[in-house]
């Protein structure tokens, strides 16, 4: 114990006292370690101001929400605050794992949009697993970013069939790095809850075992010196709910051959079990492409995208979420009517030479109820059928806008949206849908974005 003893007081002995050199490197060194942890960290975000005028006092809308008492209004639409950790490249050139944060704050409240967790392989950088809150994988516009659409809001079919654009789930992606030659497919698939990401009132959780799957499968390619691009991809959606208390509806005829809603099931055919009961269908298949052109009069972009299926809903809306602020409830207390729908989305874009101007012109049309056109929509029924009711409605919309870039953060867009809707006269009770309902908005927004 002496030997050992004397032998360490010995070591120390010789150990050279450190220099401020020394202490100033060892600082040096631990400040350049902490810079690259917060260069790993990526803050951004944006706000988006606008005021709205709208055709009439209190009309329903899809251009940032229905009108309460008023025809105009001041909106802060998104406020997004986003954090994003890359981990650092390993050996072979791959960031390993990715952390995302984002909420939304407006006068409605504070939202979680995006909470996830994203790891890729570490050996070639082809597969990786997202986990948590994002955006659901199907088509083109439910994943573009806000801050970069064009048109002030998306569609209204994308809103009601997928609404608030995220949901709580897992998935497998699949796709080349990006120094690699197979960068340009790409594919996505994942299991959902199926309710939706989050918003005011309505949260994202589950309410029965059935996990809704969706699937993306797209292609990118360049052309003439990257000037020209142009994708394509195609989607699936398979989901449903579960039939709790309710009676199931499906499109059918009358014995007098009028269109209308058959019952399939009544809650005497409901299993008193959660455990065993029956799902309702949610099927959706979409196709999706881009094109853009960068030639002498400026950047041209085409955009477009058709979407049908089976769409479970309520006699009051094709969204069984709608009739509360719980998905949940509104499932399980009212009756379910399935749909059969369409819709689609396409847009012309153009930068005008080398201005700070873009054109904007995008089309619409959501139709909820295939098998039902024109004055048949609200058609009395006989037996034991119901009517259709304006839930069944078709609409298309035309927007009409210009956008300024102010500079790199700051964008002006002027928006007038066109909405048209079918019509029929037997549905003149309540709201006239024997016309065209006066709800045109003309929207102009200020973003920010950094």
């Amino acid at each position: 114990m002496a030997l050992f003893a004397s032998l360490a007081f010995t070591a120390q002995a010789q150990e050279p006292e450190a220099t401020p050199l020394d202490t100033l490197t060892n600082r040096v060194g631990m400040m350049q370690s902490n810079l690259d942890v917060l260069n790993r960290i990526k803050i951004s975000g944006y706000l988006q101001p606008q005021y709205q005028v709208a055709d009439s006092t209190g009309q329903p809308s899809f251009a940032g929400g229905n009108f309460t008492d008023t025809d105009k209004r001041f909106q802060l639409r998104r406020a997004r605050l986003k954090a994003q950790y890359d981990a650092p490249l390993n050996e072979n050139g791959i960031s390993p794992a990715q952390f995302v944060f984002q909420l939304d704050v407006t006068q409605n409240g504070v939202t979680i949009k995006d909470m996830y967790g994203k790891l890729t392989d570490k050996w070639i950088g082809w597969f990786s697993l997202t986990a948590g809150m994002q955006n659901r994988p199907f088509g083109y516009e439910i994943g573009y970013s806000s801050s970069m659409r064009e048109s002030p809001e998306r569609g209204r079919m994308s809103q009601i069939i997928f609404p608030n654009e995220r949901d709580l789930g897992a998935m497998i992606t699949i796709q080349g790095p990006k120094t690699g030659n197979w960068n340009w497919l790409k594919l996505e698939a994942g299991m959902f809850n199926g309710t939706g990401g989050p918003s005011a009132g309505i949260n994202a959780s589950d309410f029965d075992k059935k996990k809704d799957f969706i699937g993306h499968l797209s292609a990118t390619r360049t052309a003439g010196g990257e000037r020209i691009k142009y994708g394509l991809g195609v989607s699936y959606y398979d989901g449903g709910y579960r039939i709790d208390t309710s009676n199931v509806w499906d499109p059918g005829k009358d014995a007098a051959g009028t269109m209308g809603f058959i019952p399939v099931s009544t809650k005497a055919d409901v299993s008193p079990s959660k455990a065993t009961r029956e799902y309702t269908k949610r099927q959706y298949l979409g196709f999706d492409a881009q094109f853009s052109m960068d030639w002498a009069g400026g950047l041209t972009t085409l955009r477009g995208e058709y979407i049908e299926g089976k769409q479970p809903g309520l006699t009051s809306s094709t969204n069984p979420g709608a009739a509360t602020t719980s998905p949940v409830a509104a499932v399980v207390a009212n009756d379910i009517y399935n749909r059969n729908f369409n819709g689609a989305y396409f847009y012309f874009l153009h930068d005008i030479l080398q201005s700070p101007f873009q054109a904007i012109v995008k089309y619409d049309w959501y139709d909820p109820n295939t098998d039902v056109k024109g004055d048949d929509i609200g058609k009395t029924v006989t037996g034991n059928t119901k009517a259709t009711t304006s839930s069944d409605i078709k609409y298309t919309t035309l927007g009409l806008g210009m956008a300024y870039r102010y500079n790199e953060n700051v964008k002006f867009t002027a928006y007038y949206d066109m909405v048209e809707n079918e019509t029929s006269s037997r549905l003149a009770s309540g709201i006239n849908f024997s016309r065209d309902l006066p709800d045109n908005v003309f929207t102009l927004r200020m973003q920010v974005k950094f």
